[in-house]
């Protein structure tokens, strides 16, 4: 939802769209709860900022169809829980639990498919710090402020990029705390409260959510089953005139999809003849499972190659708790980057920086495996899944950490909301669009072990069973 202040008033409108297919079926329980369950996972999410009004439980009661008694009990459950505040002669506004709390009556989560990331290639990153230790000595003489990052990595991510097919010389790499850290960075500089950024729908969450707290407007362009509609894409360019784009070419977050080389270069024709501004996330580059990526779009520039910036990323490669990203854009915007940057924060950590630049060198060794892993985790995924809930459809999930799979109804929300109530955590297809679309998909990682998504699977099943009322199959013991 695009809320510019957290103060003011929400739209009943758009909180109606917000809330999608909230309602689940009579054996789920009241529809209240159900009410209750979709608003509580807008405001975790970020979707409802927190502070904000609702509307009038009247004025909710008649957009949504339901009566005044179904909200007003939704609204005092959420009070109960601490997700609203109240106060007498006003209207209700959003909050978070002062300490973590689970919806009521539901069980902690044992297993969560919120995040598509692997565990750490252990012993390399051990050693990686261990070495990298060594390496910070002669960094501990300054004050330790890198703006655009350490020598060691920038020259590492440049090599990377050589190898990709797009020349890049190091200080054209700016070196931030991670990918979103990065795309934090470029709204901050080149975004105004109320400009318009476009977008794929559906697309990654986290990049929806730093659009929405820079102020700006996500203007979303909806991919097709088999990748991107670049005719939409460069009809919303030419009537909407967005100030910066979005876009996710190589094994695309939640899709999988990856753009080919003849769409990359129109792409980039588009962007050069409109002078659009664009991100390009390579942050799941390295995760590709049937076949690489083509090179870097960037690299189908033939003029204005100052208008893509291309941000990339350790944690999807070898560990989300190696805080890692960076820009690579001309040397001009990185210049305009770093000056903006001591307004965000004065660098990333050395010792980490120096720990992913001996990462990066033995990339061709870990990565292999690790991909490995991930193919015999999507089969595994997609066996369970077609046992479990065989009228689930998983798209092709050619590469990246998941599958996106239509549902048979639109009952993203309420299935997401169910599965929070029994140990699950599962986020709604919404929150990877723009204005409560989305209702017939949900995001299924395969990242997890194979024990951790056979517990997974039951508990969707179960889930999917509370809401739909239809019965799930047994599982079926295999004997060898």
């Amino acid at each position: 939802m695009t809320v510019e202040m957290a103060s003011r008033s929400l739209d009943v409108d758009l909180l109606a769209r917000e809330l999608g297919n909230w309602r689940t079926s009579s054996r789920s329980g009241p529809a209240y709860h159900g009410l209750a369950d979709a608003i509580r996972l807008l405001i975790i999410d970020g979707r409802l900022p927190v502070g904000a009004r609702l509307p009038s439980e009247r004025a909710l009661a008649e957009a949504l169809h339901v009566s005044r008694t179904t909200v007003t009990a939704a609204f005092t459950q959420l009070r109960d829980d601490g997700y609203l505040n109240a106060r007498r002669g006003a209207r209700s506004t959003t909050a978070l639990p002062v300490s973590p709390a689970t919806a009521p009556h539901s069980s902690p989560p044992t297993v969560s498919l919120a995040a598509a990331a692997l565990s750490a290639p252990a012993a390399a990153v051990m050693t990686a710090f261990t070495e990298a230790a060594a390496d910070v000595t002669p960094y501990l003489q300054g004050m330790g402020h890198e703006l655009v990052g350490t020598v060691a990595l920038r020259q590492a991510i440049a090599e990377r990029y050589c190898e990709r097919g797009l020349p890049t010389e190091p200080d054209e790499i700016m070196v931030t705390t991670c990918a979103l850290h990065a795309i934090g960075l470029i709204l901050t500089t080149y975004i105004q409260p109320g400009d318009r950024v476009l977008v794929e729908q559906p697309t990654y969450h986290g990049a929806l959510s730093a659009i929405t707290t820079a102020g700006a407007r996500p203007v979303p362009v909806s991919m097709t089953e088999d990748g991107w509609d670049l005719d939409a894409v460069e009809a919303a360019v030419h009537q909407l005139s967005p100030n910066l784009a979005y876009l996710i070419p190589d094994n695309h977050n939640p899709t999988g999809h990856t753009m080919p080389a003849a769409e990359r270069k129109r792409l980039a024709h588009i962007i050069t003849e409109t002078r659009t501004r664009t991100i390009i996330d390579e942050t799941i580059t390295d995760i590709w499972l049937d076949q690489p990526a083509p090179p870097p779009l960037a690299a189908d520039l033939t003029g204005r190659r100052d208008l893509v910036l291309t941000v990339g990323s350790m944690s999807k490669s070898f560990w989300g708790g190696l805080r890692i990203g960076w820009i690579r854009a001309e040397r001009n915007t990185i210049a305009t980057l770093a000056a903006m940057r001591p307004s965000v924060d004065m660098g990333t950590a050395i010792l980490e920086q120096l720990t992913a630049a001996r990462l990066l060198a033995q990339c061709d060794d870990l990565l292999p495996d690790r991909r490995e892993t991930l193919r015999a985790r999507r089969t595994f995924l997609r066996s369970l899944l077609a046992r479990r809930l065989p009228d689930w459809q998983p798209g092709p999930g050619a590469g990246g950490m998941s599958l996106w799979v239509r549902l048979p109804a639109p009952m993203s929300t309420a299935l997401s909301a169910a599965a929070s109530r029994i140990g699950l955590e599962l986020p709604a297809g919404p929150r990877f669009g723009v204005d409560g679309t989305l209702e017939r998909f949900v995001r299924v990682p395969y990242a997890l072990p194979e024990d951790q998504l056979t517990e997974a699977v039951g508990l969707l099943a179960r889930a999917w069973q509370s809401v739909s009322g239809s019965t799930a199959p047994e599982p079926s013991a295999v004997v060898v």
